[in-house]
């Protein structure tokens, strides 16, 4: 074999293993899912974004719920049967408002047991969601955030609390208009919640979530933990099994370039199995 073939060969092996690699990667989840699946006895399906997925020409490009999601999600529920469990694993920023709540009717609708399960976080629409599960299950460190509206890059509430604070005349007419929509927005979004909340908690205690969650309580990326979500109310609890904490891994932030975090990726706690999948550092869309 001469200089030529060798290069060739070197080079088709090099333009093969992404595809080898995402191969493996996908049948490592598959049997991940497999395992959690036949240990739980349910459905299990998940809703994973990264913040930012890739780069392209130095402009991260940013993923969130959308309404290729719910469509996906909703088609997983339909394939399930009425009364079997479901469990969603969610990671996820957020994302169309839309998107959403067609996945949080659906999971609401499910007859069987949900479990919301969030390893790490799931704010605005992913909190949505996980609102209309039977039961959501934390990380120590995970966290959930409001869904209060946004409109724009503003959100829903400040732009109201500007109009009823400043003179109607000092007032741009654009102003105005975004306004109006504020307020419809957050009336349909409260409206919203109280429905996902109505049937696992008594009146008093949906109308006072429903207001917390909706109105402009906290800025849009207030961490709500374990702890916070268990004050306010809101049926969580924190025994986060481990098999999803080790399929998490197999969802690993794409590194175009070199990650700042770097350890040895072992266990050195004795009170926890050692993870049973294997972990592939790339994952490519």
């Amino acid at each position: 074999m001469d200089l030529t073939q060798i290069f060739w060969l070197f080079f088709m092996l090099s333009a093969l293993q992404p595809a080898i690699r995402q191969r493996m990667l996908d049948a490592s989840r598959r049997r991940a899912i497999a395992r959690i699946e036949s240990e739980r006895g349910s459905r299990v399906v998940l809703l994973v974004h990264r913040q930012e997925t890739m780069s392209l020409l130095g402009f991260p490009v940013y993923r969130y719920i959308d309404v290729n999601d719910s469509e996906e999600v909703i088609r997983a529920i339909q394939l399930t049967d009425p009364k079997m469990p479901l469990d969603l694993v969610l990671h996820t920023p957020g994302g169309l408002v839309l998107a959403a709540t067609q996945i949080a009717r659906a999971v609401l609708k499910h007859k069987g047991k949900v479990t919301v399960f969030v390893p790490h976080y799931a704010m605005s629409g992913g909190t949505l969601i996980a609102l209309a599960a039977s039961e959501i299950v934390m990380s120590e460190h995970a966290v959930l955030g409001p869904v209060d509206p946004q409109l724009g890059q503003s959100p829903a509430a400040s732009i109201l609390k500007v109009v009823r604070e400043k003179p109607i005349a000092e007032i741009e007419d654009q102003t105005l208009i975004l306004a109006d929509q504020a307020e419809k927005a957050i009336v349909q979004m409260g409206a919203e919640v109280r429905d996902l909340l109505s049937n696992k908690y008594p009146a008093e205690k949906t109308e006072e979530l429903a207001k917390l969650l909706t109105s402009g309580t906290w800025t849009h990326d207030y961490p709500i933990t374990f702890e916070r979500a268990r004050d306010l109310g809101l049926r969580v609890r924190n025994e986060m099994p481990e098999t999803v904490l080790n399929l998490m891994q197999l969802y690993p932030q794409p590194t175009m370039r070199k990650s700042s975090v770097e350890y040895l990726p072992v266990s050195y706690r004795s009170n926890r199995p050692a993870p049973q999948t294997a972990v592939i550092t790339t994952l490519l869309n």
